[in-house]
């Protein structure tokens, strides 16, 4: 599918309005921290819902949701006052591949940032203009407690050229403008100018489609071309073309039988 930049852009500004709406929340992970209203207690809540947000979204919501219900609703008083005892139902919980002694450790490094680092917003503006080295930093920073080698493939890291899809998504979440009622706009110390586009196999293909993106292969680099091209069409907000990527790719079926040539 072809279009003249300009085409483009009118193309994906209507889009992104069209799915950046409260009615996108109901079925996204992002339903999870948006019935939270305290800073600390959202940005925990989204940490953790975006950690297991792969696999099917009816099944990423439910569990998401049990984690909540199993913090009592507050994420941020249980980290800091949990005894060991309060701890004993975590150890059976399972998503996928993420398992109980995972989430233990997440609860503990979490309870380390925000003593030790003064939370998650701090934790992930190491390097505020660049969200490689960010992510990279906060994974160091994140894994500085002994812990299972097996539970570090739960946080990405884009210097292996992984495309940290549910980071970029996270950090879509904390810092993007609340005005239209889905991010949540939380973090001022990074800017919505420098996110990086959360690339998932949607995205990608209408990606491609869209002659946005060329490379052939999922990774950070990928990320980056995207990224690049999407400021060229908004400098300022790249990352809310997520929206226009994304519903384009779940929701429009016959865009599927669009080819890259057009």
């Amino acid at each position: 599918m072809r279009l003249r930049r300009a085409e483009l852009k009118e193309f994906l500004d209507e889009k992104a309005r069209h799915y950046e709406q409260n009615w996108f929340i109901e079925d996204d992970p992002i339903s999870i921290p948006h019935q939270l209203s305290n800073k600390e207690d959202v940005e925990i809540a989204a940490f953790l819902t975006a950690t297991i947000a792969w696999g099917q979204r009816k099944t990423i919501i439910n569990n998401a949701q049990k984690l909540l219900e199993m913090m009592d609703r507050s994420p941020h008083s249980f980290l800091m006052n949990h005894s060991e005892k309060d701890l004993k139902p975590f150890e059976s919980f399972v998503h996928r591949t993420f398992n109980g002694d995972d989430l233990l450790y997440f609860i503990s490094a979490l309870r380390h940032i925000y003593k030790a680092h003064g939370g998650l917003e701090n934790a992930f503006s190491q390097h505020p203009t660049d969200m490689q080295q960010s992510i990279a930093a906060f994974k160091l920073t994140f894994f500085s407690l002994p812990h299972l080698p097996r539970t570090q493939k739960h946080v990405s890291d884009p210097m292996k050229k992984s495309t940290a899809k549910r980071l970029n998504m996270f950090l879509r979440w904390m810092v993007r403008s609340p005005q239209n009622g889905v991010d949540f706009g939380l973090w001022s110390k990074l800017d919505p100018s420098h996110l990086m586009l959360p690339l998932d196999v949607h995205t990608a293909s209408v990606s491609r489609k869209l002659n946005l993106l060329k490379r052939k292969q999922n990774d950070w680099n990928a990320v980056e071309e995207l990224t690049a091209n999407l400021r060229k069409m908004d400098a300022t907000d790249p990352t809310k073309y997520d929206f226009a990527l994304f519903g384009i790719g779940a929701y429009e079926k016959h865009f599927k039988s669009l080819n890259s040539k057009g």
